[in-house]
């Protein structure tokens, strides 16, 4: 099959994935190429477009190897083991990664100008390009989609050499190609007319495809009720912290996540979780605890009391924000942002309807255990065995409603398959029916 252009090729690559209408799709274009094909997918699954402006980290002395990928929002992405076979140094990767990091800072400018990424956590990413040769810079996007939280990954191209769709097929959840030909020269080739696209043509193809709402989103979004997703800076005392506030139409309730240490506000695992809260109408907040100066020192990452303090300041700005209103507040914390989030909770102004800990040290919150009201559940993995037991022992000392879930089979970070969908589920259900009590007048979402 030839295509005329990237527009045909866009429209029939469409009606091989009519099978995603209905899902909670976002459709990501790799510019240049790729966005023409991809606006025509997203008009066809009437799905929110965006692009993914990722920069391949190649070795040096060889380009086209890849030892890694650098994504917006300070994704990163390094293969270890391509890092060691190539001896490189930390001032080689700190190199390649600067001049690189620029490329991406200027490029999404460029095509995104000052809108928001649109959030893929908990998400079916579709990840298109108008076509395969080496297959580098595609492995790359799926990379940083996953590490944004998508749920799932589907790569999708109208024409592909077959050695590169075979390469590719582990990376990704789905694979569609429309044609693999034997003789593959070249992506061209396949194409009457494959001029080069100017920057300025994606940029006005992204603004055009931004106002259709999403489809398989929440219903009270859909029916043109208010929603809020976006960017936000923080004020946390004295500190502005970086954060995503995302809150539904006719949200029942808003969850701050307090991550754990050597984490921030991109952790794919706590993007899942948010996803899952967000499809059922709760709010998310996703914020670092942390400047970017202090999380590097283990005497910030570790001070209890340094991120309880900040999570009690980031509830009150989050009360005070219009999207938010008087709907209640819950707290997702992991690892040492669980102990965060139990302590704010003791401490804090305001009441908090519900807690989650996921694989957390509830035990760090110390005294301040017996203190908590909010109705709290601790979710561990089975195989966490350390962290089990610490939760068990703290679980003695608290006097709120509160209860211990095991994850069959699940270590610390839950990164056997399926173990994460399992928190979700948990915490979704727990969040849910306390908000609920907390504000009986709330609908319940269905």
């Amino acid at each position: 099959m030839l295509f005329s252009d990237r527009v045909d090729a866009g429209r029939h690559l469409a009606q091989r994935l009519r099978h995603l209408r209905g899902e909670d799709v976002v459709v990501v274009g790799l510019p240049r190429g790729g966005v023409p094909v991809a606006f025509e997918v997203a008009q066809e699954l009437k799905a929110r477009l965006d692009v993914i402006v990722v920069r391949k980290l190649g070795v040096p002395f060889q380009p086209e190897l890849g030892f890694g990928a650098i994504g917006e929002g300070g994704i990163r992405v390094v293969n270890d083991q391509v890092v060691r076979l190539a001896s490189l140094t930390a001032e080689q990767i700190v190199t390649v990664e600067a001049a690189e990091r620029a490329e991406l800072d200027r490029l999404s400018q460029t095509l995104r100008g000052d809108r928001p990424s649109v959030p893929l956590a908990g998400r079916t990413a579709v990840v298109v390009d108008d076509g395969l040769a080496t297959g580098s810079t595609a492995r790359a996007a799926c990379e940083v989609v996953r590490a944004l939280g998508a749920r799932r990954v589907v790569l999708a191209v109208p024409v592909a050499h077959p050695a590169t769709v075979a390469s590719l097929r582990h990376d990704v959840d789905e694979l569609v190609c429309l044609q693999t030909p034997d003789s593959f020269f070249a992506i061209g080739e396949w194409y009457a007319d494959f001029a080069q696209i100017r920057e300025e043509e994606v940029a006005e193809l992204v603004a055009k495809a931004a106002d259709p709402p999403p489809a398989g989103t929440d219903a009270g979004a859909a029916a043109g009720r208010s929603s809020f997703d976006q960017e936000v800076t923080v004020q946390a005392g004295r500190i502005r912290l970086p954060g995503h506030l995302t809150i539904p139409g006719q949200a029942t309730g808003v969850v701050v996540f307090a991550h754990g240490s050597g984490s921030s506000r991109h952790s794919s695992r706590n993007r899942l979780v948010a996803g899952a809260l967000n499809q059922v109408g709760l709010g998310t907040l996703l914020v670092d605890l942390l400047t970017a100066g202090e999380e590097t020192h283990r005497a910030f990452v570790f001070n209890i009391q340094l991120l309880a303090e900040r999570l009690a300041d980031i509830t009150i700005w989050l009360r005070r924000q219009p999207a938010v209103g008087d709907l209640p507040i819950g707290y997702f914390g992991a690892s040492t942002g669980a102990a965060a989030a139990l302590w704010a909770a003791a401490v804090g102004d305001g009441p908090i309807a519900a807690i989650v800990s996921r694989g957390g040290r509830p035990d760090l919150a110390g005294g301040w255990l017996t203190t908590v009201r909010a109705p709290t559940l601790l979710i561990v993995g089975s195989r966490d065995r350390t962290v089990l037991g610490l939760n068990r022992e703290a679980q003695q000392h608290l006097r709120c409603e509160n209860s211990l879930a095991m994850v069959p089979g699940a270590t610390h970070l839950f990164e056997e398959p399926g173990a994460l969908d399992i928190v979700a589920e948990l915490a979704r259900d727990w969040f849910t029916r306390h908000f609920t009590a907390a504000h009986p007048t709330s609908p319940v979402p269905g």
